[in-house]
């Protein structure tokens, strides 16, 4: 008996390798826009391992955090290398992220039967800011210490719960060490355990009702006499290979950027940062790292504290509902209507313009367009789902095309 026949009598290897490599049929006609699901896994790959190299010198200690950050720049072996990867990594994590999600929209992935496939997609982002604000806080720097200050205090304006919430998040009446040490265990355990879950829930899900295609035609309906997909190949070897090129063009940006813009000319890793925290001292300009910077915005757009607070929270929430406010039976945007292609672009570029409003000094003037922009943002939804139900589409193919 071979050693796998002794393995697969005790553990599903090749059963697991067949289901979800060799004998899963995906379409044959996935696009550019595929790559980034395969390197979002790669890139929380990337994270962890780092993360667990740097934790080997890191010390949670409001009087020996920065200085520990410094040492590991300094004098650890390659240590500034394996420093920046990890924070390079959470800016990669969530570009891909971001477009993985709107290809997504684009081509009506969340829709039946996918919808579960959308929703533990959402979890892994809330999870993944969840994730990145807690690493934020340790380096303990100036824009870490007042950014989380900033952060936390919001959920004070919750009513009734509101400040022992707070108090109970911060671990004592002010950020300190009870604070920096709960963000680490959650930063580097708890965190990345919920992420590795839901990930694997996310594949699982996938495979159980196959992948979406640009076309948003389902490959399942039309099967030849052994029961394979018309349309499918299997995952392994053709999209393994085709997305290790992916791999390669991704690593080679993030490479650009890890050796001659680390800290992106203070939008990745911000000036102010490399200041040890002072609690008696607050940064001219606090602004969130730029992939918090939209929802910022949103919260500074609204004048009243609870009101913004809510209305942050509304534009993460609403998009867990995207399934259901979208009532269009045709999914990808290819046969989608002029409405829905100018809608969607608009929500594009008003996440993009909120961003970089959160960015910049709160005048007044800027506040003014944060609104517009912020009104925008919340009108796709609406329009989305006023226009969906009786939306006119081109027809749908049968079969994908090339």
């Amino acid at each position: 008996m071979s050693l796998m026949n002794w393995i697969d009598d005790r553990f599903p290897a090749t059963k697991m390798w067949n289901d979800h490599l060799a004998k899963y049929y995906t379409p044959k006609n996935f696009n550019f826009w595929y790559f980034f699901g395969s390197l979002a896994l790669m890139v929380l790959v990337i994270q962890i391992i780092s993360g667990i190299f740097l934790t080997m010198h890191y010390k949670p200690d409001g009087a020996m955090a920065f200085a520990s950050v410094e040492y590991i720049m300094r004098d650890v072996p390659y240590g500034w290398l394996i420093r920046y990867i990890h924070s390079t990594g959470a800016t990669a994590f969530f570009v891909v992220v971001y477009l993985h999600m709107l290809r997504g929209m684009m081509y009506g992935s969340y829709k039946k039967p996918r919808e579960l496939i959308w929703l533990f997609g959402m979890f892994i982002y809330v999870a993944l800011m969840a994730e990145a604000f807690m690493g934020y806080l340790l380096p303990w720097g100036q824009m870490s210490y007042w950014g989380a200050q900033v952060i936390i205090s919001l959920f004070g304006a919750i009513p009734v719960i509101g400040d022992d919430l707070t108090l109970w998040i911060r671990g004592d009446f002010v950020i300190g060490d009870a604070t920096l040490n709960r963000f680490f265990a959650l930063h580097v355990i708890a965190l990345p355990f919920v992420l590795v879950f839901l990930v694997v829930a996310h594949i699982l899900a996938l495979h159980e009702v196959g992948s979406n295609n640009p076309d948003g035609v389902e490959i399942k309906k039309l099967k030849d006499a052994d029961g394979v997909p018309l349309d499918g190949i299997p995952f392994h070897p053709y999209y393994s290979v085709k997305d290790i090129v992916g791999v390669v063009v991704f690593l080679f940006f993030f490479s650009i950027v890890l050796f001659y813009f680390p800290d992106g000319g203070g939008y990745l890793l911000e000036h102010a940062n490399f200041i040890a925290s002072d609690p008696l001292k607050t940064p001219e300009h606090i602004a969130p790292v730029w992939y918090f910077t939209p929802f910022y915005a949103i919260l500074r757009a609204v004048p009243d504290k609870l009101m913004g607070v809510g209305t942050m929270g509304a534009a993460i929430v609403v998009l867990f509902f995207l399934p259901w406010i979208d009532r269009c039976k045709v999914k990808s945007i290819r046969y989608r209507s002029i409405v829905f292609k100018l809608n969607l672009l608009v929500f594009g570029v008003s996440f993009v313009v909120l961003g970089w409003l959160a960015m910049q000094p709160a005048t007044e003037i800027l506040t003014m367009f944060s609104r517009i922009f912020t009104f925008l943002y919340f009108a796709f939804f609406v329009v989305l789902f006023v226009t969906s139900k009786n939306e006119k589409t081109k027809p749908v193919p049968d079969r994908v095309t090339s």
